[in-house]
């Protein structure tokens, strides 16, 4: 079992509790023990970053600090925006001692303890796709969703800047098609599957952003996906929550459920439904899902 700090993230914890609960269920299997961060705040977004940049940074060092604090070598994050927040402030406080000095200095007059840099910040889907822990994956999920096609929808953040992220290719990922194998399904390939999914700037410009939403829903159901899988919240809720607003937009029905990466793993695996929640979905999972979870 690898120790890792357990960071869930605003949406996790509150709105898409169904994410939480399922990765949850799931990280044991696959020799993981989380540990909660009971303490930890929001990364900040997009939104601190760009309007506070200093404040950002201080915000994500302490979430750095108390990852530290747990005595594990990884924080493990299951959103994209989390992720590229957090390895960004990771980086900086890392290679800049003067500013790990001056962050610091500040850090314990608000009573944390400095962060000396030693964590690494993975997402879950990096955590599970590489080594003994995605030969653990094949066996858990075991191939059982064969017949059903998915669609893999990474989004911008898990991927670019890639000086930043690193995982992989941005222009040629294989993370979610190899989750997708492991269970069984069949990946689909369309190209908007590596574009933002609009949730940015949902608030500015809604027209533009649905516009972003409509392109990986329409693409992949012409080429005949049974649901969408996405690593990231953000990307879920634009997908699932928007969908109907992108549907009179688009003047087209997609119908097309849209799953969290640990859902369609913890599908494969024969997590029970009140681990998966398929309920709190907005886009109804359709029957072909719902048939294949334990009840």
């Amino acid at each position: 079992m690898k120790k890792v700090a357990y960071y869930a993230g605003c949406l996790a914890s509150l709105s898409a509790k169904e994410l939480d609960s399922s990765t949850r269920a799931l990280a044991p299997q696959l020799d993981l023990e989380l540990i909660d961060m009971p303490k930890s705040t929001c990364c900040g977004a997009g939104d601190i970053h760009e309007a506070k940049p200093d404040f950002y940074l201080h915000l994500n060092a302490r979430v750095l600090s108390q990852a530290e604090q747990l005595g594990v070598d990884t924080l493990m994050t299951i959103c994209n925006v989390c992720t590229l927040n957090l390895r960004q402030a990771n980086q900086r406080m890392q290679a800049d001692e003067e500013v790990r000095a001056r962050v610091n200095g500040h850090l314990e007059q608000a009573g944390v303890e400095p962060y000396n840099g030693t964590v690494d910040v993975q997402h879950f889907l990096w955590l599970i796709t590489t080594g003994d822990r995605y030969e653990a994956l094949k066996r858990v999920a075991g191939g059982r969703l064969k017949g059903m096609k998915v669609a893999p929808f990474y989004g911008c953040q898990i991927l670019r800047p890639s000086k930043i992220l690193g995982f992989e290719d941005p222009d040629s990922p294989q993370s979610l098609e190899k989750i997708i194998e492991a269970c069984g399904g069949t990946p689909i390939d369309y190209p908007a599957k590596l574009k933002c999914c609009g949730f940015p700037i949902v608030l500015a410009r809604e027209s533009v952003a649905l516009n972003e939403v409509t392109q990986p829903l329409e693409q992949a159901k012409e080429r005949g996906a049974d649901c969408i899988v996405t690593p990231c919240p953000l990307c879920h809720l634009s997908l699932d929550a928007w969908q109907g607003k992108a549907e009179k937009q688009a003047g087209k029905k997609f119908e097309m459920p849209t799953l969290h990466m640990s859902q369609l793993i913890g599908l494969a695996a024969g997590l029970e439904s009140s681990e998966l929640k398929f309920q709190r979905h907005v886009t109804p999972v359709g029957k072909k899902i719902r048939d294949a979870v334990v009840r």
